[in-house]
């Protein structure tokens, strides 16, 4: 596909692609900045793109796994390690404010994850921190078919959740 061709469809898909960046990042100023960033994520991997694959949702996958990797990030740069008292457990603190309303959809997510059933919430945990699903199934000793069961399980919780959070 032409550069100009591949131009031309990003410009149909902006009102599209910028509803969607918002409904992620609930902020206009972030939303933006995601629209933004996977245009440019576009361009640069053009040459990725076959004509037999959907365009919008080729986008939108770009476009949500930048988001992903964006909340990975911010909460590993918020993560502190602290010892707590009861023999060095480590425990992860989301309390390093940020700006705008990122800090309150980062706060709502974290506290909706900890609302999980411990047995959904810690692979889902590391699953978010990077960790491959053989990984945490050798951590929790677990069947990896059982952890990525128990991941889906969260996501779908969660999602529903958001459903009847934000959508009334």
């Amino acid at each position: 596909m032409k550069n100009t061709h591949i131009e031309s469809k990003l410009l149909d898909l902006k009102e599209y692609m910028y509803g969607f960046a918002f409904s992620l990042t609930k902020n206009k100023l972030d939303a933006e900045d995601l629209l933004q960033e996977t245009c440019l994520k576009v361009l640069d991997n053009q040459e990725k793109f076959t004509d037999d694959v959907n365009f919008k949702g080729w986008v939108t996958t770009i476009m949500r796994n930048l988001f992903i990797n964006n909340y990975r990030r911010i909460l590993q740069e918020q993560a502190i390690l602290e010892s707590s008292e009861d023999g060095g457990k480590m425990e992860y603190l989301h309390e390093i404010p940020l700006c705008g309303d990122g800090i309150l959809a980062i706060k709502e997510i974290s506290v909706s994850i900890a609302s999980l059933p411990d047995e959904y919430e810690k692979p889902f945990r590391m699953h978010l921190e990077g960790f491959k699903y053989e990984e945490i199934a050798r951590e929790l000793a677990l069947p990896v078919g059982t952890v990525k069961s128990r991941i889906f399980t969260a996501r779908k919780r969660l999602q529903s959740q958001y459903q009847q959070d934000y959508r009334g």
